[in-house]
């Protein structure tokens, strides 16, 4: 049975595992990973392969964007067109993977796949796992900054105060002759 156990971007298969089973790599059309990865869980569903595919991974990770003043989070691909695939490789494990549609092949050496280490695999499962800084901080006071998003784009300023909590900078801009306080996201201003 197809999708047992399914997080966002994780799906197991099969919850058996098996001696032979290495984790490869499919290469997809940048954009439709989520779609390759479901139209391949059809087709080993359909070709009554469960016993040669294990889990299917598409690391992905939420990242904070702003656009006209307004921040959202949006999920990127960590490797845009790449899916990894954990299952036994035999001809007809690599025939159902390979002929699913937006599939144009495996990482490898010519026509031969190559396998992705345990090691690799558990670093990059591990690296979704860890909770991620809600904001990083690349400024300091006193630091001259260019905003670059909303009322006050292109305006030249200088941080007076950093909030790492919510993300936000209170940057001195000279309006009119005079400074003035602007509060501004993080995403929002660039170093000058």
């Amino acid at each position: 049975m197809v999708d047992k156990k399914k997080t966002k971007n994780h799906w197991v298969i099969n919850e058996n595992d098996h001696p032979n089973a290495k984790w490869y790599i499919l290469h997809t059309y940048s954009g439709q990973e989520a779609r390759v990865a479901k139209i391949l869980q059809q087709r080993i569903q359909s070709l009554k392969l469960e016993d040669k595919f294990f889990e299917v991974l598409i690391p992905t990770e939420e990242r904070m964007k702003i656009r006209s003043g307004k921040r959202f989070t949006k999920e990127e691909m960590l490797f845009p067109g790449y899916i990894f695939i954990k299952m036994v490789f035999d001809d007809n494990s690599w025939a159902a993977a390979r002929g699913s549609e937006g599939v144009t092949g495996f990482v490898g050496a010519g026509d031969q796949p190559i396998p992705v280490t345990e090691r690799e695999i558990k670093v990059i499962k591990n690296y979704l796992a860890t909770e991620k800084p809600k904001y990083t901080v690349k400024f300091t006071v006193g630091e001259a900054v260019k905003i670059v998003d909303g009322p006050f784009s292109g305006f030249l300023g200088t941080i007076d105060n950093i909030d790492k909590e919510r993300g936000k900078l209170r940057v001195m801009v000279s309006i009119f002759g005079r400074e003035t306080p602007v509060e501004l996201d993080f995403l929002q201003a660039r170093k000058a």
